[in-house]
């Protein structure tokens, strides 16, 4: 199905890997061009010349702190330049620390609060102006399933993501009708993320090997698997493209069916 996203223009943030990279991968194949970001120059690079490998449209990489409101404005300034304007917006993000209440002080609540919640107004504020010059203005917030079922140990994620959820709902009113607000609520996905903690969890004796793992945290979910990247990123695409046109104010899980709220 050609989701008639050639020739437009598409910003990612926190693209370098994960999630992020899975969406600009799935935006540029269907002809976009994308701009992608990332803290880690090496892994951007190298995130951007795997991007173009299958991508139709152009790339551009741009190396980020998305806490820093000057990388930011930066970050969409290079994008106008390269390409004339933004239609589409995906915000992404790095996941704060597992933490409990008491072992969470006060600045890891504001550290958290400017990567999970500032990172995405200040992308908005300053690509709303070219969004809204835009005639497919959209803007896709990628934020976790913990905003609707809060998951064990992860008090920042389950606390803080949820003033996304606020965000994206109430902008899909206040700029509809010429851009459109989605968020899409990600589950258990085979991310680098989730990597790590299956083999930090290996090293400890947790679990025997890798798949032991990936088993252990696919128990609970119906699909009977844990999902991978490409399907939260198809998704993404969709709903930046005109085939959702009448999709707005959504919060769609992509969890095979993980949350039983």
């Amino acid at each position: 199905m050609d989701l008639e996203l050639d020739g437009n223009a598409a910003l990612v943030t926190a693209s370098s890997s994960g999630l992020g990279f899975a969406s600009a991968q799935a935006i540029a194949e269907e002809g976009a061009n994308v701009t992608i970001c990332g803290r880690d120059a090496d892994r951007l690079e190298a995130a951007r010349d795997e991007l173009e490998e299958t991508a139709e449209g152009d790339v551009l990489a741009v190396q980020t702190d998305l806490t820093d409101p000057d990388d930011v404005s930066h970050l969409v300034s290079e994008t106008v330049d390269a390409f004339g304007g933004i239609d589409h917006l995906v915000t992404s993000s790095g996941g704060p620390p597992s933490t409990t209440f008491l072992e969470t002080d006060e600045q890891d609540w504001y550290q958290a609060y400017d990567l999970l919640v500032m990172s995405v107004v200040w992308t908005i504020e300053e690509a709303h102006p070219h969004l809204l010059d835009s005639a497919h203005g959209t803007i896709t917030c990628i934020t976790s399933r913990t905003v609707q079922e809060v998951a064990d140990g992860l008090l920042l994620s389950n606390s803080v993501r949820r003033g996304v959820i606020g965000l994206v709902k109430t902008i899909s009113r206040e700029f509809a009708p010429e851009i459109r607000a989605n968020a899409v609520l990600p589950g258990t996905i085979e991310t680098p993320r989730i990597e790590e903690l299956i083999e930090a969890r290996v090293e400890r004796g947790t679990y025997d090997d890798y798949e032991e793992g990936l088993a252990d945290m696919a128990s609970d979910i119906p699909m009977g698997r844990i999902g991978e990247p490409r399907e939260l990123g198809e998704i993404v695409a969709v709903l930046s493209s005109p085939r959702a046109s009448f999709v707005t104010g959504v919060e769609l899980p992509i969890d095979g069916g993980l949350l039983r709220s």
